[in-house]
């Protein structure tokens, strides 16, 4: 029996549990999409707008399940608009395989229509990537492919085919390729394995660590995804609630410490709350869990946690010292260190921690501008409460980006799907499809702004292909809020190309030209209005959009200026009780 590489490749990415796959179809991937038709009924693809939130959409699908994504693209442009998508995946640790196809490998290097060096391109964001040039080889490279995508620090990585290697033939046993995986053939995947699943810490490390708990008068534990990778979530409540300290959540940790608990202190960093960031300066020893010390956390680092020891707890050993110079850490999966960490600590600690945090827990941000307008504050805690705790969340990037996560009680891992690391806008509506798919029994609502909504609205065709029943809540404040704020604080006002205002799409329109129901709210009222109709339609299985008119000037605070200590805060507009 003859496989084609074609169909290698599907039978290779069914053996890895692969149920789904999103793409947009071409010439270099004619034969894998034709074997994608012969095999609808046990792989589903995903058609959508473009490729780039093809890529989103496997990242979205990945983050709210914990599987490897999986995306398609034909080579060229196809290729090079998942880019975007493949780095956001990377800097955010998701695990994605993406698979491109090139031209046949003796076109390769001749600038053949639609050639681009895509394996060169995503090198810096990418864990690794093959360019596949035998198909003999094409098995075990997928095979490859999903170890390394999950293992360790997860992260996404590449498979190119070139189109002869799609069409070429290779023999195959009775068993298929499940009964080869045993053979030589699966020799290679084995190894890497092994090589992954070696413990990365010792008895010292946890020993160490476990005597600078104990030694800790005022600990704050600082939780990044990590934890949420490692499904580590119940760990660290153990642990935090044993030292009795005080949990400040980076944008990736949200929904790895129940928002509600009485000693989560919320969001860390530039928009931090008062608690958080006052805490992380006054610790005398800050406990980095599966985060990174990104520089929307720290701002200025040689003032960052200023009089604490940094104990650094993370799987990936580049991460150490990488940002902020640690006292001692342990390299290794979260859970398992955060289980043996337990073992050596008692059953209760005493803190020195006397009322300061609840008392900074009162200093919450308040409507800057007032008025009569809508807050998204209210937006937000009005769609949690309508929603409950199984919604899944996902964001775009800017204001609204940290309005969720400074407002919306999010209290499960992964419930909140944002692009942290790369920032990036238009990956919201693509991630939304990925967990709308992904997870049919969860409401899933996006949190965008018109900047962002902009670059994705397409996507709209996807969800309605395919009946996905996402809650979309645009926050229309006809502009580029974030980058408009910045300029009020630090430009004097000079709103350059920023405002969006002088030629609105019409939302409501679009949304309807795409056959989604839309609403439009400016106030309290008009956004309850809008919700219970909205809601109406995603219980029957179809999309609805709601546009929320906000103030053009309504602000995110607190805010941390660039390069100052995070516990000099801009207050403007918030009260401190």
């Amino acid at each position: 029996m003859h496989y084609t590489g074609a169909r290698i490749l599907i039978e290779a990415l069914i053996e890895q549990g692969v149920d789904t796959v999103f793409g947009y179809p071409g010439g270099a991937v004619l034969y894998i999409y034709d074997e994608l038709y012969k095999y609808r009924n046990r792989i589903r693809h995903i058609l959508v707008s473009h490729e780039q939130h093809a890529a989103h959409a496997a990242d979205g699908y990945a983050r709210s399940t914990g599987k490897t994504g999986v995306c398609i693209a034909t080579s060229g442009p196809g290729a090079t608009n998942m880019v975007t998508g493949i780095a956001t995946a990377a800097i955010d640790s998701v695990p994605l395989v993406a698979i491109t196809g090139n031209v046949s490998t003796y076109l390769l290097g001749k600038d053949s229509f639609q050639e681009v060096d895509i394996a060169g391109i995503t090198m810096p964001v990418v864990k690794h990537n093959w360019i596949v040039k035998n198909v003999n080889e094409l098995a075990e490279t997928v095979r490859e492919a999903f170890i390394v995508a999950r293992s360790g620090r997860p992260g996404p990585v590449l498979i190119d085919i070139p189109q002869n290697i799609t069409t070429a033939v290779y023999p195959v046993q009775g068993g298929g390729l499940r009964g080869q995986a045993e053979t030589s053939l699966g020799a290679r995947a084995q190894r890497l394995t092994a090589r992954n699943e070696r413990q990365t810490f010792t008895d010292a490390d946890i020993d160490r660590a476990a005597a600078m708990l104990k030694d800790a008068k005022r600990p704050v534990l600082y939780t990044g995804g990590g934890v949420i990778i490692s499904g580590a979530e119940e760990e660290l409540k153990s642990l935090a609630e044993r030292l009795n300290a005080p949990v400040a959540l980076s944008l990736m940790g949200m929904g790895a410490f129940p928002r509600g608990h009485r000693l989560c202190t919320g969001l860390i960093g530039m928009h931090g709350t008062v608690a958080s960031n006052k805490a992380v300066q006054k610790a005398d020893l800050l406990v980095a869990i599966g985060a990174r010390f990104s520089d929307r956390v720290t701002s200025s680092t040689s003032h960052f946690a200023r009089n604490a020891q940094i104990l650094h707890i993370d799987i990936d050993p580049a991460e150490i010292n990488k940002n902020i110079r640690a006292s001692a850490w342990v390299t290794g999966d979260i859970r398992a260190v955060l289980t043996r960490l337990l073992e050596k600590l008692p059953s209760k600690m005493e803190t020195e921690w006397n009322g300061e945090i609840e008392k900074w827990k009162q200093a919450l941000p308040q409507n800057s501008r007032g008025g009569t307008k809508l807050h998204p504050r209210f937006a937000l805690q009005e769609t949690a409460k309508h929603l409950g705790d199984e919604a899944i969340v996902v964001s775009d990037v800017g204001q609204h980006q940290i309005w969720a996560a400074q407002f919306y009680p999010f209290n499960r891992p992964r419930s909140f799907l944002t692009s942290g690391g790369m920032g990036t806008m238009g990956y919201g509506l693509g991630a939304a499809v990925g967990a709308g798919i992904a997870k049919p029994g969860n409401p899933v609502v996006l949190f965008t702004g018109d900047g962002c909504f902009r670059m994705n609205c397409a996507e709209m065709a996807t969800l309605v292909r395919y009946h996905i029943p996402v809650l979309i809540v645009i926050f229309n404040n006809n502009t580029l809020g974030m980058v408009r704020q910045w300029q009020d604080f630090f430009c004097e006002g000079r709103y350059s190309e920023t405002d969006l205002d002088e030629m609105p799409p019409d939302f409501i329109k679009l949304a309807e030209a795409y056959g989604v129901k839309a609403y439009r709210a400016a106030d309290n009222a008009g956004f309850l209005e809008a919700l219970e109709k909205g809601l109406k339609e995603i219980a029957m299985g179809k999309p609805a959009l709601i546009e929320a008119s906000i103030d053009k000037d309504e602000r995110v605070l607190p805010m941390v200026p660039g390069g100052k200590p995070i516990d000099e805060q801009i207050l403007e507009g918030t009260s401190e009780n």
